[in-house]
């Protein structure tokens, strides 16, 4: 099981993946398109042209997981437009995001970090 730890790096994609693409074109896209290492520990969120499949790719140190989520009724409705290739969001938002919500309207508890 894939852990998603509130210091996970979470990248959206905003162009929508082709999913007969397997693990190997998911990474190319990663490599090419979104100009990442997808062997860098982030975890890479695509979706399909419809909106109703979130496919995330995630490098475990041993081997790429690929996990894959459709939607029997409905669509995923919020997804970003605007701005380049990817998206940097915190966990939080990457669990709204699958479970179908709109993670702008549910926002999380800010993270703490010491001031020194």
């Amino acid at each position: 099981m894939i852990q998603v730890a509130p210091q996970t790096r979470v990248l959206i994609a905003r162009e929508p993946l082709d999913f007969r693409t397997g693990i190997d074109g998911t990474a190319a896209v990663c490599r090419q398109v979104l100009q990442d290492d997808p062997m860098g520990g982030k975890m890479f969120v695509f979706r399909n042209k419809l909106h109703t499949m979130v496919r995330v790719l995630v490098y475990d140190g041993q081997g790429f997981w690929s996990m894959t989520k459709r939607l029997s009724k409905g669509r995923f409705r919020f997804w970003l437009a605007e701005g380049g290739p990817s998206a940097a969001v915190d966990p939080h938002q990457l669990h709204v995001l699958l479970a179908g919500g709109d993670w702008t309207r549910t926002p999380g508890a800010e993270y703490w970090r010491r001031v020194a």
